[in-house]
């Protein structure tokens, strides 16, 4: 029998790895005995042995409220079990996703590797000479939730237990926390990347620039890197690649300190973050770069269109998010 602290120990290893969840970002599940448990949106898999994080949604009544088209599925807060507390936490916002694939465990990652495939112009014919051989579906991009879950049911067929998310991310579905463990490795060894080394930072140059504002250095080589790698910030400068990105990060990469960005980038010296700014920013601001870093420099980028990043930033859900103390 699958238990909740299995999966407690697993989510807390994979939050614990930034090459596959940053910050809050990310989200695993359980269904067991009628009860879907799914981490609480705007919570750090990281934190899943420290604290409760997941919520009990009844699995029966959302799939049957997701049939109708019932509107209370865009935040599933109706659906929380009110036999199980479920210590005031709100749903994860890709709810209906967990839902959906039949598998008892079901894992969703911001894997650096998958996205740096998943934003190529030609993602889904180059990723399937990756993933011959596996049970794999490719979801076009959708907005993350309720959009996301029903571009998922058009190509979900009986036997997938992989999804590789255009512009977001990567899903795997098992019957077990081992299997699913397993089969997140095996993918992600599969969709391995090459990846150009960090270049350390000017920090003479940083603590220059700093001096008298509200920045200071970043902690990390590989989050500077979206400021010392050329490639990097150029590919990320005027583009928004997932929902993360744009949420945490804002549009493109700033390259200045005067419009009080939460991360700048500047370039050949290295990144700087405001000293007010939440603690995911610098996890979201590593990713980016360690995603850049994996992209070549010839590979055609499609980001996200005008009208989807509008609506990410304009969503309760995201704000929601955006307002919790992290």
């Amino acid at each position: 029998m699958v238990t909740l602290d299995q999966l407690r120990r697993f989510s807390a290893h994979i939050g614990a790895d930034p090459l596959l969840v940053q910050a809050a970002g990310g989200n695993t599940s359980l269904k067991q005995d009628g009860v879907m448990w799914i981490k609480a949106s705007g919570t750090w898999l990281r934190d899943a042995e420290a604290t409760n994080i997941f919520v009990p949604i009844d699995h029966a009544r959302l799939m049957a409220a997701l049939a109708q088209g019932d509107t209370a599925c865009e935040t599933c807060t109706d659906f929380i079990c009110s036999s199980v507390t479920s210590g005031g936490l709100r749903p994860s916002i890709e709810t209906t996703v967990h839902a959906l694939l039949p598998q008892r465990i079901v894992v969703h990652v911001h894997c650096v590797n998958t996205i740096a495939w998943a934003i190529q112009g030609d993602a889904e014919l180059r990723i399937g000479g990756k993933l011959a051989g596996f049970n794999w579906a490719f979801i076009p991009y959708a907005m993350p939730g309720l959009s996301l879950a029903g571009a998922i049911a058009k190509r979900l067929r009986p036997e997938v237990d992989v999804l590789v998310l255009g512009n977001h991310g990567l899903v795997v579905a098992a019957e077990t926390v081992e299997a699913a463990e397993s089969l997140l490795k095996r993918v992600v060894s599969a969709l391995r990347r090459p990846v150009r080394e960090a270049i350390a930072p000017d920090h003479s140059a940083l603590a220059a620039a700093c001096a008298g504002t509200y920045y200071a250095p970043a902690s990390s080589d590989e989050t500077h890197a979206l400021a010392t790698d050329g490639p990097a910030l150029a590919h990320g400068a005027n583009a928004v690649f997932y929902p993360d990105h744009v949420v945490f990060l804002g549009v493109g990469v700033a390259t200045g300190m005067a419009d009080g960005a939460p991360l700048v980038a500047l370039a050949g010296k290295g990144a700087v973050i405001r000293k007010d700014a939440k603690a995911a920013v610098e996890p979201m601001g590593r990713c980016l770069a360690d995603v850049m870093r994996r992209v070549g420099h010839s590979d055609i980028l499609v980001g996200l269109q005008a009208e989807d990043i509008d609506r990410l930033v304009n969503w309760d859900a995201e704000k929601y998010r955006q307002g919790l103390p992290r």
